[in-house]
């Protein structure tokens, strides 16, 4: 399912008196992370293993249930250098962003819809990845250095914090949240 209007999407999350400042949407298409620096030479290096291990396994003699026993590694090694690609593109493509004056809705998913809330009040942790053409990702919350080699990726126990990711413009939209935050903490102050 491909979103063709974005705020359309959004509308049904949206309480009463909410006001919508900004939407988007991810880039579609292939697209690369810096821990893709560590994944596709790891995913290749999976591969390779799998397939040396395969064929030397394949001599007269060998455990027929040692071979079966592998596949699952097989399995993810193509989910680890392709498949995690293929997902990742369906996943963008299905995704929409939302900035109100309340939160930032996040909502995507490739089998089921999730959406994500996060109160802009309550956002204590947000950090801006610029690339040169302006595009970028916005992380919302505390980012732990040992989990970044997964981005991008669903994997089992793996708890990402929420992003806006790939997304145009990102400083003018980084700027947007910390002026609604701005605009939330000068209400509470008079109130």
């Amino acid at each position: 399912m491909i979103i063709l209007d974005v705020n359309d999407e959004l509308k049904p999350c949206f309480g009463a008196g909410e006001k919508l400042i900004w939407s988007g949407r991810p880039k579609t298409g292939l697209a690369f992370r810096n821990s893709d620096f560590f994944l596709i030479p790891f995913s290749l290096f999976w591969c390779g293993f799998f397939i040396i291990f395969i064929t030397g396994s394949n001599v007269p003699g060998a455990n027929f249930v040692s071979f079966i026993m592998l596949v699952p590694f097989g399995i993810m090694g193509l989910y680890i250098s392709v498949g995690r690609f293929i997902f990742d593109a369906r996943k963008r493509a299905t995704t929409v962003y939302g900035i109100t004056d309340d939160r930032i809705i996040i909502i995507s998913g490739v089998f089921s819809r999730t959406v994500n809330s996060i109160n802009i009040k309550t956002l204590s942790d947000m950090s801006l990845t610029e690339r040169s053409d302006n595009s970028g990702t916005i992380t919302l919350g505390e980012t732990d250095f040992k989990m970044s080699m997964f981005q991008g990726m669903d994997w089992p126990g793996v708890k990402q914090p929420p992003r806006l990711e790939f997304i145009e413009d990102v400083k003018k939209v980084y700027n947007k949240i910390v002026e609604q935050q701005k605009k939330n903490n000068e209400k509470m102050t008079i109130q």
